[in-house]
């Protein structure tokens, strides 16, 4: 089988993964995971949401965050090399991401997401598919202006957990139109471990014959039926080249209770139990890859260390197979 000698793996942790909490993260475990993930090797991270903190209060220290991670020494000699994301779903964050990189300490890219199935997209972004694409078409040269790249996420593609299955060609269209007004790169997303590996060995093998650009196309895989990591199989077969995930597996839809205190999020749950959704782990993918003689260009043991603090950091054991097991062994040990 043919594979990639060298893969991108962008770490969404400190977003995706903590936005899924029942508890507040402190803001100095949020700034100290990130400053670890860019000192392990990671050139791709999300960092926080810089949408209305009512909704989602995770992220209340965006700005906080921020500005930490720009004047860290820490990571001073690495950090131009690094491209931090936030999320802006919608006009005010991405105006907000906008003043942010005015002033001198705002993020490099910022994500807009899609989802195909209508119902999925109302209850992320409050606006129909239709409504939708025209504030992009408006806010993506404004953001480009101010020197930011945007990221178009493509949602739903193999099933939706509202409306049940999706079709996948759709996903391609909605990729195109991403590229057509703007976007700099995209996120093909599985939201809710819809995808099967049949499945996204065909959606990725159809995306590259009518799109190509593999550098410009991100893997994101959930773990919520057990087939993430077989699903990351299928798309580096298919050709697929960059890839992103989450520490210990955590993540997926944003908490409507944190720290006591409920909160709208994104509305009702759903899944059945959340100990059981989240992304494919950091580590697992990693290990595997490293395994595999793919070049991940990351520090292995260094992302093992960082996995195991995660879980001291919320505070429960996570997903992660390899954290509890390690790395294979590369040569005898004489035992």
């Amino acid at each position: 089988m043919n594979y990639p000698k060298k893969v991108t793996i962008g770490d969404i942790t400190v977003r995706d993964g903590f936005q899924h909490e029942e508890i507040f993260i402190p803001t100095e475990a949020k700034i100290w995971l990130a400053e670890q993930l860019i000192l392990a090797g990671f050139k791709h991270i999300e960092v926080t949401n810089m949408g209305n903190p009512k909704g989602m209060p995770q992220f209340k220290d965006a700005d906080e965050v921020m500005k930490s991670l720009r004047s860290s020494k820490k990571i001073a000699h690495l950090i131009k090399e690094v491209s931090l994301t936030v999320i802006t779903i919608r006009e005010q964050a991405i105006e907000r991401a906008i003043q942010a990189r005015k002033d001198g300490y705002g993020p490099d890219r910022i994500l807009l997401m899609v989802s195909t199935s209508e119902s999925h997209h109302k209850k992320n972004s409050g606006l129909s598919l239709d409504d939708y694409w025209k504030m992009a078409e408006k806010y993506i040269p404004m953001a480009k202006d101010a020197g930011l790249k945007v990221n178009g996420t493509v949602s739903t593609i193999w099933g939706c957990p509202i409306e049940g299955p999706t079709e996948m060609k759709k996903a391609v269209e909605f990729a195109k139109r991403w590229f057509e007004i703007g976007a700099s790169d995209v996120e093909h997303a599985d939201h809710d471990g819809s995808a099967s590996p049949d499945r996204v060995y065909d959606y990725y093998s159809m995306l590259l014959d009518q799109i190509g650009r593999p550098e410009k196309q991100i893997v994101h895989f959930h773990q919520t039926r057990g087939w993430g990591m077989a699903n990351v199989l299928a798309a580096l077969q298919a050709g697929m080249l960059n890839f992103e995930s989450t520490m210990g597996g955590i993540g997926g839809q944003p908490a409507n209770f944190v720290s006591g205190v409920p909160v709208s999020g994104t509305g009702s749950y759903y899944y059945k139990d959340p100990n059981l959704v989240g992304l494919v782990p950091t580590e697992d993918m990693v290990v595997m890859m490293d395994e595999m003689g793919i070049d991940t260009q990351l520090d292995v043991d260094k992302v093992l260390e960082i996995g195991q603090m995660v879980e001291r950091i919320v505070g429960r054991r996570l997903r992660s197979e390899s954290i509890k097991n390690g790395r294979i062994p590369k040569s005898l040990s004489g035992r």
